[in-house]
């Protein structure tokens, strides 16, 4: 059957974007994606705050394009809203066309250049994540454009800014998925009663939210700069070992002799270790006596030492200098068949699946949000999640580094399907751009290729073995895992796997209310994984919705009570499996209930969360602090809380 008419705009929208972004994504990903930072050579411009908004106009999705809207100012083109950055723009109305809008909308914001900046200086648009695919136009000049949510891009933009005098940025953001994004989407039409409309379908568990999601920077670089820095770590008796490689960017005159770089070390309270260490050269290594080990929550008294290094680029021949400062955590991974072990010490994780994800700001960038998560994660006692099913901010990352908190760092690949080319570089690419964010961060112990693809199809054995053998040439320092969802007996990609991870719901998605199968075939499914494989087993998901306030007893599906006890069933099968000497890790789902698609099977959203969305406990996020701080004091020897347990009784 053809496709009408508005449904052919619909793809033409997307593919525009899409087509366009695949044109300059070489030049939007090529080099380092360094945090913006301020230093003796770099100054930096916050862009958050409210922006201009509005949706693509029906039926004609294209208008903005053949208007030119990028040319003007937005409020020149129609109406607009304020919309606040970062932020989803799902929630932030009381209209569900915003709210369930499908296709692109578009932001604009103006903004000064201080005629300072023309002396010596780069300036630099760097935005933190857009989903899903981006345009980005300065004073009218198209300057980048992406594609795949949740990462960083950026792109110099000296040659189109207007120094001393006020600019335009004009943003055009499309939220379509479909076969060849990460994650995957249909896009289908509808008949309503005001005609036919294209919407979005997916097959993951989360809500699309889209817009401008995390902070969006203007910053400047001396003409010569650093443009990357990779550290590696690790530990020769009590010497700490660092080795650095710093590359840079910008136009070098005619001459023989590139900058020369030096390198200090600072401890936590910014003391000098070492001084004007390099001579010169942009790759070295440092040697740190009685080094302070990067170790995880709990498992040392100061978990989550950093260091930092500070990079001085100089070009002395031309007056330029630039400074950067990169947190180091000196730390060792390693595994094997059976453990995976940090500074030689076996760890074993007990932690979440989590989302980003909150009233009102969907997954835009929240910084109470993320001290709260981080304060209820240690009351928990737990040391480690995964970034289900995408790439977090990095302001969330740097205190995972910080407090000692264990990452799986996850690509947005999710329900995986109908594999093709196409999809395998996307899925390299977004990779590609995460190893390049993440890669020096000594949280991130694990990199996750995948979230529930369907492994058992024939050709998923070619494609995963590609994406794995991508990784590994990027990061051979760090297992590679994903969560499987197929059965051990039909999978064919663990074979490639440091780490199997799994997800099954017992309890819930199978056998629904039979908490008495939940032993024997946590047990089952964990043995067999590991006799497939001989790898290193652990569970990523498990859990049941739970309704907060609603008790049932005896415990009954989507009661507080059933969530207890679908918990207490699993750790009793945890506690046989850590008996077994091959099971690492478990990680309930989830951390805090979440928004979903709307659905008959969802209530307002999925409620597998021991934390409501506003972070409120239920009974089972008390359970799973005695479990948890239980595990820490007999593996980890760590000392529990006074307020663990209540008083009872003096007898």
């Amino acid at each position: 059957m053809a496709c009408p008419q508005l449904l052919l705009l619909g793809y033409a929208a997307v593919g525009l974007v899409l087509s366009m972004a695949h044109e300059t994504v070489s030049r939007a990903n090529n080099g380092g994606i360094l945090y913006p930072q301020e230093s003796e050579s770099r100054d930096v411009r916050s862009l958050d705050g409210l922006w201009n908004f509005r949706l693509s106009p029906e039926p004609d999705p294209l208008t903005g394009f053949r208007e030119r809207w990028f040319q003007k100012d937005l409020s020149q083109t129609g109406e607009t809203i304020p919309m606040p950055v970062p932020a989803s723009y799902n929630d932030i109305t009381e209209d569900k066309t915003i709210r369930d809008h499908v296709g692109l909308v578009w932001y604009d914001r103006t903004f000064y250049v201080p005629e300072a900046w023309r002396q010596s200086s780069l300036v630099w648009l760097r935005f933190g994540s857009v989903h899903y695919a981006a345009q980005v136009w300065v004073n009218g000049h198209l300057v980048l454009s992406h594609e795949i949510g949740h990462l960083p891009f950026q792109a110099d933009i000296t040659s189109v800014v207007k120094f001393g005098a006020k600019n335009r940025i004009t943003v055009a953001v499309d939220n379509i998925l479909h076969q060849t994004t990460v994650p995957q989407g249909h896009v289908s039409e509808v008949n309503t009663d005001n005609g036919t409309r294209i919407i979005q379908t997916y097959t993951f568990d989360f809500f699309n939210y889209a817009g401008i999601h995390r902070s969006v920077h203007l910053y400047t670089t001396p003409s010569i700069y650093i443009d990357d820095i990779s550290v590696h770590t690790g530990i020769r008796g009590d010497t700490g070992i660092i080795m650095y490689n710093v590359t840079y960017g910008g136009l070098l005159r005619a001459t023989s002799q590139g900058p020369a770089c030096y390198v200090d070390l600072l401890d936590r309270d910014g003391n000098y270790i070492i001084r004007d260490a390099g001579s010169g050269q942009l790759q070295g290594e440092l040697e740190v006596p009685v080094a302070r080990l990067w170790w995880p929550y709990l498992m040392d008294p100061e978990p989550g030492y950093m260091y930092t290094l500070q990079v001085r680029l100089s070009a002395q021949q031309w007056g330029i200098e630039d400074i950067y400062r990169v947190p180091v955590g000196i730390r060792t991974v390693e595994w094997n068949n059976t453990s995976i072990l940090i500074n030689g010490r076996p760890i074993y994780l007990r932690g979440f699946g989590r989302h980003e994800d909150s009233d009102l700001r969907g997954k835009g960038l929240d910084y109470a949000l993320i001290v709260k998560d981080n304060n209820l994660i240690k009351w928990v006692g737990a040391n480690s999640y995964r970034t289900s099913h995408y790439p977090y901010a990095e302001e969330i990352m740097d205190f995972a580094d910080r407090e000692g908190i264990i990452i799986i760092d996850e690509c947005p690949s999710v329900d995986t399907e109908n594999y093709s080319p196409a999809l395998l570089e996307k899925h390299k690419d977004s990779l590609t751009q995460l190893i390049r964010r993440d890669k020096n961060r000594p949280s991130v112990i694990f990199w996750s290729i995948a979230n529930e693809a369907r492994t058992q199809l024939p050709v998923a054995d070619s494609y995963f073995r590609a994406v794995v053998e991508h990784v590994r040439y990027l990061d051979s320092t760090r297992p590679i895992t994903m969560a499987i969802a197929r059965g051990s007996s039909e999978d064919r990609t663990g074979q490639y796997l440091d780490v199997i991870g799994f997800n099954r719901y017992n309890g819930w998605y199978s056998n629904t209310g039979r908490t008495d199968t939940i032993y024997n075939n946590v047990i089952a499914e964990a043995t067999s994984w590991h006799h497939k494989y001989n790898k290193p087993v652990m569970m990523m998901e498990y859990g049941a919705d739970t309704l907060t306030g609603l008790h049932m007893f005896p415990e009954y599906v989507w009661s507080e009570e059933y969530q207890v006890e679908v918990m207490s069933k699993h750790f009793e099968a945890f506690d046989r499996l850590r008996a077994q000497g091959f099971f690492v890790g478990e990680m309930i789902w989830n951390f805090a209930d979440f928004k979903t698609a709307q659905t008959i099977t969802r209530v307002g959203g999925n409620k597998k969360g021991i934390f409501t969305r506003n972070r409120q406990p239920k009974s089972s996020a008390h359970h799973i602090r005695r479990r948890y701080w239980a595990l820490a004091g007999e593996l980890d020897k760590a000392v529990l809380p006074k307020n663990l347990n209540h008083y009872v009784s003096k007898s």
